[in-house]
C-alpha cells in the first residue's frame, strides 16, 4: 500500500524546486526535497533511474515489468 501523502508531498516539493530552477532562483530549503518510491513511498534505497525503491525494483524485475532489466544469472 502506497503512502499517498508522503508521495504527494515529495512530488509537490520536486515541482516547486523545478519551478525555482526555471525562474533562475534557488530554493530557501533545498534539503526539504527528498526522493520517495513512486509505488510504496519508501525513502531509503531509492533508485533514481527507475524512480522506485530496491524492493519494488526487485518485484518488478522478477515479474518482467521493467524493460531492459533482467537477472544476471539467467
Amino acid at each position: 500500500m502506497a503512502r499517498k501523502s508522503k508521495i504527494a508531498k515529495a512530488n509537490k516539493l520536486k515541482k516547486k524546486q523545478l519551478q525555482a530552477i526555471m525562474d533562475g532562483r534557488k530554493l530557501k530549503f533545498a534539503t526539504k526535497v527528498f526522493n520517495v518510491c513512486s509505488v510504496c513511498g519508501r525513502t531509503r534505497w531509492y533508485l533514481w533511474k527507475f524512480d522506485i525503491c530496491r524492493i519494488c525494483f526487485r518485484e518488478k524485475a522478477n515479474a518482467w515489468e521493467l524493460p531492459g532489466v533482467r537477472k544476471s544469472s539467467w
